[in-house]
């Protein structure tokens, strides 16, 4: 089966059995979601009874809850310990974050690893190892660093510093990696070359540790450093490129996520470019095909 699907909503009343029909709306076969606002702190408390429903719902249908991934709020920062107390809170939330991934029982967690803000990268990768050592002690969750554009001081622009943070943490069976397409053509990965960098994955952290993909067309040339998503087939990576890697014999059983941008802020493309990656063929007339809808 191709897990293909897209970020979803999730909210304090419907919650995950919600966004399970947001997903399904998509004609999706897995989602990504928040489980509060990426921006802030407010959390609603889990209904396990919607947790029940929603795997329920997920058997019926033959679709695997396994393949569900949480993403961690925005304004946890592991990197930057200038100011103490920012710190101790980033740590302590994605502790929360983690028991509610564990409510939820959905077990990977998708973690920008941070920005160092000034500290450099050496300083910045020991204080997310550290932190990490610290939230993964007991967890029962796997966080996934995803790769980053290397916009500002972002650390994990690299297959080296995310190698360097994976060899540091001590509890390996929950740590993995979120590659994101967008991020790696930003960063300076020429994608055309996509065997090359999984190779090069394979070799210095272990392919094994691949665990989700975001799946997202770019606004920027290669090596911009400047992380803006665009819709599928309508960027510099282009269509042909993003279907070798969503359908690459190596990734077959890991779930890809789009991230693509509204149409005019108003208009979700995900059942469209999903449609499109159904059956390899690029419509370029989606844009328009999306606000006539």
């Amino acid at each position: 089966m191709l897990y293909i699907g897209s970020h979803v909503g999730f909210n304090k009343n419907s919650q995950i059995l919600g966004s399970l029909e947001e997903a399904l709306s998509y004609g999706a076969t897995t989602f990504m979601f928040y489980t509060g606002a990426p921006q802030n702190t407010v959390r609603s408390k889990i209904d396990l009874e919607k947790v029940k429903k929603t795997k329920e719902k997920m058997q019926e249908l033959n679709l695997d809850y396994t393949k569900l991934i949480v993403h961690a709020p925005y304004i946890i920062n592991l990197a930057n310990n200038q100011e103490e107390e920012k710190y101790q809170f980033s740590i302590s939330f994605l502790k929360q974050e983690i028991k509610r991934c564990e409510q939820l029982e959905v077990y990977n967690l998708v973690l920008h690893p941070g920005s160092h803000v000034g500290l450099g990268k050496e300083k910045g990768i020991h204080n997310i190892i550290q932190a990490l050592n610290q939230v993964l002690k007991d967890s029962k969750v796997t966080i996934l660093l995803e790769t980053m554009a290397g916009k500002g001081t972002e650390i994990g622009s690299t297959i080296e510093e995310i190698q360097e943070i994976i060899q540091g943490v001590e509890n390996k069976d929950c740590i993995g990696i979120c590659l994101d397409t967008c991020h790696l053509n930003d960063a300076g990965y020429d994608l055309s070359k996509f065997d090359d960098l999984l190779d090069e994955i394979d070799r210095k952290i272990g392919l094994h540790y691949v665990k989700c993909i975001h799946i997202n067309d770019s606004k920027n040339p290669i090596q911009a450093h400047k992380d803006r998503h665009e819709n599928i087939g309508f960027g510099t990576i282009g269509f042909d490129l993003l279907l070798k890697i969503i359908y690459h014999k190596k990734l077959e059983n890991i779930p890809k996520i789009l991230e693509t941008p509204y149409v005019d802020r108003i208009f979700p493309p995900y059942k469209y470019e999903i449609d499109m990656i159904r059956k390899k063929k690029m419509n370029f007339n989606l844009i328009d095909q999306i606000k006539n809808s």
